[in-house]
């Protein structure tokens, strides 16, 4: 059975999940695009900048600073069948921050590689290790010729600092911001040849990033942690990913519209660094599909591009159709990072 693409994303957007119709969707065999035109603004848009400004907020990310720190060699691991692999350091916040490196085999191009920052899902911060998970599409972007750099993310392995997650506190993606400028500097790699690329909750990671970051080129999503908050209330009758604190301390989203708009990438998809490609398995137990067609519908509004694709019944992971998902994967990024 063949991955299922969406050519067509029309449905309204509603604060309520459940209430979404189901998608239309058609069959495709050829490779296609699904380019984005302008239509209806977002629901979403933030007005006034609070003062604090919130540290979840998007007005907080881009007024920080991410200096560009040495990435550092530590060790040296058995190489790939065309690539070097290292576990490599950085400076984040102030903490010492850890993460697997790969570097292509063969002549360095003249302007250096081109990369892609590789953002994990969540995993057990106890249990994570920089030399597992994730191995099988690592190496796929290595031998496509990228430099990739996966962030350990804080509090993980032997990343300083502590492992607060990603939903109620800017941690992670300011450590993934501040990878992505210790990869701008590093001598092998091209700083205008930057993609970034995410799952579950790297996915959330890397939209964000790129509405903060306007060097990262393309973005690739997989299963992605990726509406707005305001969306998460109530999913299934429950808040999820990280909104029940919001709620009680902030209250509701029709209560506080504005808050609600400025902690959530959505808000910001006009000022996407790059085009998206979206990929997500309807039968996804962990994260709801709805999040994948909703952001493809969002950006679509705003005049951006994008690629959506529901691979039929397939899991959190896209098992089944993992080969299609990767190999769409790296064509997305050798079109819109690596270019000719």
């Amino acid at each position: 059975m063949l991955p299922v693409l969406l050519a067509a994303c029309n449905f309204p957007l509603a604060s309520n999940p459940a209430s979404l119709p189901g998608p239309q969707i058609a069959l495709v065999t050829a490779t296609p695009t699904y380019t984005a035109s302008p239509s209806p603004t977002p629901t979403l848009t933030p007005t006034a900048t609070p003062v604090p400004l919130h540290p979840l907020s998007i007005e907080y990310l881009r007024q920080r600073e991410y200096p560009a720190s040495d990435l550092v060699i530590e060790e040296t691991l058995a190489s790939g069948d065309s690539f070097y692999r290292y576990i490599a350091s950085y400076m984040s916040d102030g903490l010492k921050q850890y993460g697997l490196l790969t570097i292509p085999f063969g002549e360095k191009p003249e302007t250096g590689w081109p990369v892609v920052i590789f953002n994990h899902g969540y995993i057990p911060p106890d249990v994570y290790r920089s030399t597992e998970r994730y191995l099988a599409y690592m190496d796929r972007f290595s031998r496509a010729g990228y430099i990739v750099f996966r962030p350990d993310y804080r509090g993980h392995d032997r990343s300083e600092g502590i492992a607060r997650g990603a939903y109620g506190n800017p941690d992670y993606v300011i450590d993934v911001l501040n990878a992505t400028a210790a990869l701008k500097a590093y001598p092998d790699a091209d700083p205008n040849r930057l993609g970034m690329w995410g799952h579950s909750m790297g996915g959330y990671i890397t939209l964000r990033a790129m509405v903060v970051d306007a060097d990262i080129k393309a973005g690739v999503i997989w299963a992605g942690v990726i509406s707005a908050y305001a969306d998460m209330v109530d999913i299934n009758g429950r808040p999820r990913f990280g909104t029940r604190g919001l709620l009680e301390t902030y209250g509701s989203p029709a209560e506080d519209p504005q808050f609600w708009a400025s902690i959530s990438a959505n808000s910001y998809l006009a000022e996407l660094s790059g085009p998206l490609q979206l990929h997500h398995g309807s039968g996804d137990a962990t994260v709801p599909v709805f999040m994948s067609y909703q952001v493809a519908e969002q950006a679509r509004a705003v005049g951006q591009t994008a690629e959506l694709f529901i691979y039929e019944g397939d899991d959190h992971n896209i098992v089944n159709f993992f080969p299609a998902a990767i190999r769409r994967s790296v064509e997305f990024f050798d079109l819109h990072v690596k270019g000719p």
